[in-house]
């Protein structure tokens, strides 16, 4: 009983705080929207589901160009959502991810991902499965990685995600019938 009193007013005080602070906050938004819309690349990795202006700017300012590498395992590596490895000799042991590379990026893709498996039934299906088999942290991370090697790919064709979907990472190979002649 005596706490009570202290609980509302701090409760009171936290509501003012986020009252001061949405306006700041939908001014931020709005910048960071016009920043987007005015960069072509951004603009279009935001076409994928779940990745929003945040996400999408990062992305295009950590990697810098695609053309620097020459396959998207690389990307993977550069963010650091690859197993950590320690061999020796015929011992072969992948650990936990090695978290090289722009840590906000890698948190951003992993709640990028999270959207993207809220909204996307393929997605959901593959997380799920991953979940059962190793974890749901483990499948978070997995699921983040194939983001970035999906925008990775986005980028390097110029593909929004729409093509992405129809066309698939291996359109142009041989044997697949949707592929660009």
């Amino acid at each position: 009983m005596l706490l009570a009193p202290w609980a509302s007013r701090r409760r009171q005080d936290l509501l003012d705080l986020l009252d001061q602070l949405t306006p700041k906050i939908l001014e931020l938004t709005r910048r960071l929207e016009e920043v987007v819309e005015k960069r072509a690349v951004a603009a279009h990795l935001r076409t994928h589901p779940g990745v929003g202006p945040l996400t999408a700017l990062a992305f295009e300012l950590v990697i810098g160009t695609p053309e620097r590498f020459q396959c998207a395992k690389q990307i993977a590596s550069y963010v650091g959502l690859v197993p950590a490895e320690e061999s020796s000799g015929d011992r072969r042991r992948l650990g936990h991810i090695s978290k090289q590379g722009n840590a906000l990026l890698r948190f951003l893709l992993v709640e990028a991902a999270q959207v993207t498996v809220r909204s996307q039934p393929q997605w959901r299906s593959q997380f799920f499965h991953l979940a059962m088999r190793r974890g749901r942290k483990i499948a978070k991370v997995a699921m983040a990685r194939k983001l970035a090697v999906e925008l990775y790919w986005m980028w390097r064709r110029g593909w929004n995600y729409n093509e992405m979907q129809q066309l698939g990472s291996h359109a142009g190979e041989p044997g697949n019938r949707h592929g660009v002649q």
